[in-house]
């Protein structure tokens, strides 16, 4: 549901990391070095970043310490706008990279963070609705961070991220948009605009962009046969799969996976 984590250099985790949470990685001091799916970061003291759920993290090294935060979506999410909010700015919907944000206020950041662990700790009545708010806090003050840099202020439509999160639930059923927007309550049309509105795609386009990430991750981080993985994003055909792998990455999977070793 929810948690808080100090990481340090002496407890960092040592393999690829993959949970389906929303993660946020604040340095609080010194510099931390972490990879997120395949490009490399590095954070300076008072910077965050956010992996999406599903996404792999590696930490790579850490010169200080950082703090880690994680909540499920249905834990933060009660309505509409609460969607909007975790997306906003891109904050946790990632279409090409991730990105590092300087907190404009670390010493503000800092003290959102630490009540959300002492809430967590100590367990006072109504500490789930306290930390929830404040990671509401900490949400608003990224999007400031990203706003007073002067980044262009992107809102998504909820209806548009719940259909990327439908997709990501539903790999190996391979919906079509039609059974997309069925599940949704809308049409494939409207599906449409959205995406072209937010992503340039078309939403079948949306749906195979996901599904060649995910078949990068499986290919990269897991043992499983080309065979496997084509079964698992719902390919009856490995050769099916190996083709569509090829034409959208200009690879095949097993010049991708030798390319990027563990």
């Amino acid at each position: 549901m929810i948690s808080i984590t100090h990481l340090q250099a002496e407890n960092l985790p040592s393999l690829p990391q993959r949970i389906l949470k929303y993660l946020l990685v604040y340095c609080r001091q010194g510099s931390l070095y972490l990879e997120i799916d395949e490009a490399a970061y590095t954070l300076a003291e008072g910077e965050a970043i956010t992996v999406t759920s599903g996404q792999m993290h590696t930490f790579t090294a850490l010169e200080g310490n950082a703090l880690l935060l994680d909540f499920t979506l249905d834990f933060f999410c009660k309505d509409d706008n609460d969607i909007e909010l975790v997306f906003h700015n891109g904050l946790f919907c990632h279409f090409g990279l991730n990105e590092v944000i300087p907190v404009r206020d670390a010493s503000y950041f800092g003290s959102i963070l630490n009540k959300i662990e002492t809430e967590l700790a100590q367990e006072p009545y109504q500490y789930l609705i306290s930390a929830r708010a404040h990671i509401e806090l900490l949400l608003v003050e990224l999007n400031r961070s990203k706003v007073e840099r002067g980044d262009e202020i992107w809102k998504p439509d909820a209806l548009f991220l719940r259909f990327l999160e439908f997709v990501r639930e539903n790999y190996r059923e391979q919906p079509t948009v039609k059974d997309y927007a069925a599940r949704l309550g809308t049409t494939e049309a409207k599906l449409n605009e959205l995406s072209k509105l937010h992503t340039g795609k078309t939403a079948q386009n949306v749906v195979f962009s996901l599904t060649v990430s995910e078949a990068k991750r499986l290919l990269r981080y897991y043992d499983l046969s080309v065979k496997e993985i084509a079964f698992q994003l719902g390919f009856a055909d490995p050769f099916y799969f190996s083709n569509f792998f090829k034409k959208h990455t200009a690879v095949s999977p097993v010049t991708y996976r030798a390319a990027h070793p563990i």
